[in-house]
């Protein structure tokens, strides 16, 4: 008997069982087993917060394998995923089969290779409860708020509605932002630049710089004239020359906010397919016969910006062989990790450093590729030395009045070979412009000088990199719920994407406003981020989930009990989502709904005109393309009409033009070739779009059809006819009684 192993993903499992050999089965979970009920609270609030969980539904016929699985098994062991929620599966996986959970039968590895897999199996553990608790409190305190708030919610706005602890905070983030944009009023301002140069060579630009205000501007059309005025015929002489060097230290190695973050604004991808492809690299990808499935990345849910000393010396390593001794750091480094974050795993990282992307290309998928490649640079240059540059800084003065300008060459490119994180921010500040060579006292040519009118701009909209890096600084979820909480808000129809920034829906704005007046507390940021905090303490042990629990619930209840004694409704015409759009049936104006399957066009004359139309992610109607028509080389037998081909769910037919007046259809079948078993006619077959139909050119007279092709073949046993039985690639005889069956397939050309 072999030792069992169950993780949560079958490619994860492939991975593993790669590493472990015959000894070992692996079998995947496929995520939780158990759950809350949807039914009901599921949650014993009476009888210390017990709650109730049951296994989900179409699990049932896994969870008998997983059982069978483990009761023939020399040893059982849970290697879901090591953070809270890995813990709480592996939990819920030993209550369900039968394993306690004060056995050493939990292992977990930030990696997936195969020196990380064979020692964590060397190391096995019992369950940490204290993880297990903190998850479960989450999941109760989340259970709660939308069990509760949501009745409450479908009385005072609509129905249908679904309230959520951490997502209405992120909801009111974004309604607040809105509300600032709207809000604000620009204020003019000037920017002075002149152009400069040495008897007419040597061309630059230096910006005006103000010595009260310590800005590059001024703040009015009467200021700036007045510089104007006074610089008219004035002489330009260099004050000062500063040449200083810089040194720039690369960024950090990736934790999951700042991959988010980067990847959004490099790559284009949307938090939660970020998360997804990083879980592909992290379960393992097949490199060919010779890598096989290889772990590509540390495990991708982490806070910490901590590297194992045996990671870092390989990079080392990699760096010296690859790029020379003049790209290593002077010192190891070792950055901090910021106050308050968990510090369970690593910083993410490729899991061995001389998989260089360019060299698994062919075996990633083109976002697998890009992901990685973000991934592996970043860490490569994160133990990379520093960057040298040499900043200059040219002061230019006439009388009182003082114009800069600056220029930052790269000496030594250090880390920045490979990854620089401001690159972009840097060329918009005058990275890289050219200055001549100039010594104080020197007089200068002014060629032209420049005098903007600009004005500022409001706050921008969240997208979704600066709003996750805004729930992080503010201690708003934890490194695994930033993805899904933007698909919820979303999803829920409180918030939709503009381009790429994030705008809340009058749905949203509304459901904002009822929470902020009815549940101050639920929506409120240190709130929020106080039971992160106490989470943590849970997870460390320093707090009991009763507690939490409690005192948490003895103030939700004093709030909820006020809430439902209120008599304030959401305006329901102000949830009227208006459209640029019209009708194209009836002229009306269309308006946004949302619907089972998401948000979509309605016309707003329903119920009389029922058009509606899908939209794509910003919200502009998804435009299908017309097929052409094919037209029928003979008229209508019952009106006269053209005849068109028409696509159906079992296939081509022809139908009337006229329709619906005339009703006329024919189906379009093909002669098999093949005599009718019961009265001799031709047999025909209709072609489907999944299926094909055969039956008896006499229909209805005569009543043969079959799913199954029929054949000019005769059973040997009865006589019968045989039939060709594609999904067993065989002929069989069904003739009640007989089983005659003969391996047999047919070519594509032939069918």
């Amino acid at each position: 008997m072999a030792n069992l192993v169950i993780v949560e993903s079958p490619a994860k499992a492939s991975t593993i069982k790669g590493y472990l050999g015959n000894g070992y089965k692996v079998i995947a979970s496929k995520g939780h087993v158990r759950d809350l009920p949807k039914s009901s609270l599921g949650v014993d609030i009476e009888n210390n917060f017990q709650p109730h969980y049951i296994n989900i539904r179409g699990k049932g016929e896994l969870i008998n394998e997983l059982k069978k699985e483990a009761k023939n098994a020399d040893k059982v062991y849970l290697a879901t995923d090591p953070d809270r929620e890995g813990e709480a599966i592996s939990w819920h996986l030993a209550t369900a089969l039968g394993i306690s959970d004060k056995s050493s039968c939990r292992v977990t590895f930030n990696e997936i290779t195969k020196d990380a897999i064979k020692s964590a199996m060397k190391k096995p553990r019992a369950i940490d409860l204290n993880l297990v608790d903190a998850q479960q409190t989450r999941r109760i305190v989340d259970r709660i708020v939308g069990y509760k708030i949501s009745p409450f919610l479908w009385k005072n706005v609509k129905g249908r509605l679904s309230a959520g602890r951490v997502q209405s905070v992120a909801t009111r983030l974004i309604a607040e932002r809105e509300s600032e944009i709207k809000s604000f009023k620009p204020t003019e301002y000037y920017v002075i630049e002149a152009e400069f140069s040495i008897d007419g060579k040597d061309k630059f630009a230096a910006k005006y710089y103000c010595p009260k205000t310590k800005k590059y501007h001024v703040d009015s059309k009467a200021d700036a004239e007045k510089v104007l005025s006074d610089l008219s015929g004035g002489i330009f002489m260099v004050t000062a020359v500063k040449n200083t060097q810089k040194i720039k230290m690369p960024a950090p190695p990736f934790t999951t906010s700042t991959m988010q973050q980067e990847a959004s604004k490099r790559l284009g991808f949307s938090a939660q397919k970020i998360m997804k492809i990083a879980q592909e690299l992290y379960e393992g990808i097949n490199l060919g016969i010779d890598g096989g499935h290889q772990g590509l990345i540390t495990y991708m849910r982490t806070d910490s910006l901590r590297i194992s000393s045996a990671a870092q010396n390989a990079a080392l390593s990699f760096i010296k062989s690859e790029y020379g001794n003049e790209f290593l750091p002077k010192t190891t480094r070792q950055y901090k990790t910021k106050q308050g974050a968990q510090d369970a795993h690593e910083a993410i990282r490729p899991s061995n450093i001389n998989i260089i992307p360019k060299n698994i290309k062919k075996h990633l998928s083109s976002d697998q590729y890009k992901l990685y490649k973000l991934i592996w640079d970043r860490f490569t240059a994160s133990q990379m030395a520093s960057a040298v540059i040499n900043s200059s800084v040219i002061e230019i003065t006439s009388g009182k009045h003082v114009f800069k300008a600056f220029c930052d060459t790269v000496k030594f490119k250090g880390y920045m070979t490979l990854y620089d994180v401001d690159a972009d921010a840097e060329r918009s500040e005058g990275y890289g412009v050219f200055l001549p060579e100039l010594n104080e006292k020197q007089i200068l040519k002014c060629t032209d000088i420049k005098n903007e009118q600009h004005f500022t701009e409001p706050p921008p909209r969240y997208t979704e990199a600066s709003l996750i890096k805004c729930l992080e600084e503010n201690g708003i979820g934890r490194p695994s719920t930033y993805a899904p909480i933007i698909t919820t808000i979303v999803s829920r129809n409180y918030v939709r994407f503009e381009g790429k920034t994030l705008v809340t829906t009058p749905l949203g704005e509304v459901t904002t406003k009822i929470m902020m007046d009815s549940f101050p507390e639920i929506v409120d940021y240190e709130f929020t981020a106080s039971m992160e905090t106490k989470l943590d303490e849970i997870e460390n042990g320093k707090a009991s989930m009763i507690h939490v629990l409690t005192e948490f619930y003895d103030s939700f209840k004093t709030e909820l009990e006020k809430a439902e004694k209120s008599t304030s409704h959401a305006d329901k015409s102000s949830l009227v989502e208006e459209s640029e759009y019209k009708c194209e049936v009836c002229h009306s104006n269309m308006v946004y709904t949302n619907g089972k399957y998401g948000r979509f066009l309605a016309c707003s004359n329903y119920p009389e005109c029922k058009n509606t139309k899908a939209i794509d992610r910003n919200g502009a109607p998804i435009q299908k393309e017309k097929k052409e028509q094919k037209k029928a080389d003979f008229k209508c037998p019952e009106c006269g009409g053209d005849i068109f081909i028409r696509n159906g769910k079992y296939g081509d037919f022809y139908a009337c033009s006229n329709y619906p007046e005339c009703k006329f259809t024919k189906p379009i079948t093909k002669d098999l070739g093949v005599a009718c078993p019961k009265c001799g006619g031709k047999i025909v077959v209709r072609v489907g779009k999944t299926s094909n139909l055969y039956s008896c050119e006499n229909y209805p007279e005569c009543d043969f059809s079959s799913w199954d092709m029929p054949t000019d073949k005769k059973c040997p046993d009865c006589g019968s006819m045989l039939f060709y039985k594609k999904t067993r690639k065989s002929l069989v005889c069904k003739k009640k009684g007989c089983q005659y069956t003969e391996p047999f397939e047919i070519k594509k050309n032939d069918e």
